[in-house]
C-alpha cells in the first residue's frame, strides 16, 4: 500500500468557515475523510498534517521522507519560505504542491512560488478536487 502525507499549512485548519467563496464550505476534516476514501480506492494510505507553523511544516516534510508521495499546500508558505523549499528538496519522496484556488488568477504577490522548482509538479484552483488531482498523480501510472 503506498503511503502518502498530507501537509496542510496556515488558515487551512479554517476552511468550512474561511471565505467560503474562494474555498468553499467543506472542512479540513471532511477533506481529509474524502481524501482517505479516494487513497483507499487507490490503494493508498494518507497520513494527514497541519500547522500554521513554519516549523512544524519543515519537520512534517522531513518526516515524510521515504514516502511514495507528499500532497503539500503550504498556503502562503508558498510564496516566501525558503525553510520550507529546502525541506521539499532534502527529502526523497514526491512533493505536488496544491492550492484551493488559481493562485495565477489572484493578487499579484500569489503569483511567484519559491517551493515550485523543487516539486515534482503543482495543481492550483479545483477546490478540494485540487487534493483529489494531485492524489491521483501520486498513485496512479499513466
Amino acid at each position: 500500500m503506498k503511503r502518502i502525507v498530507v501537509i496542510n499549512g496556515p488558515n487551512m485548519n479554517l476552511l468550512g468557515g474561511r471565505e467560503p467563496d474562494k474555498y468553499g464550505a467543506m472542512s479540513l476534516d471532511a477533506l481529509n475523510g474524502k481524501l482517505a476514501e479516494k487513497a483507499a480506492a487507490l490503494g493508498a494510505q494518507c497520513e494527514f498534517f497541519a500547522s500554521n507553523s513554519e516549523g512544524e511544516l519543515v519537520t512534517a516534510i522531513q518526516n515524510a521522507a521515504g514516502a511514495d508521495g507528499v500532497i503539500l499546500n503550504a498556503a502562503a508558505y508558498t510564496h516566501y519560505s525558503i525553510a520550507i523549499r529546502d525541506a521539499i528538496a532534502a527529502v526523497d519522496a514526491p512533493v505536488v504542491e496544491v492550492h484551493m484556488t488559481n493562485v495565477a488568477a489572484r493578487e499579484e504577490f500569489r503569483h511567484s512560488s519559491v517551493i515550485a522548482p523543487v516539486c515534482a509538479g503543482s495543481i492550483a484552483g479545483f477546490g478540494a478536487r485540487s487534493y483529489a488531482l494531485a492524489l491521483y498523480a501520486l498513485t496512479e501510472s499513466f
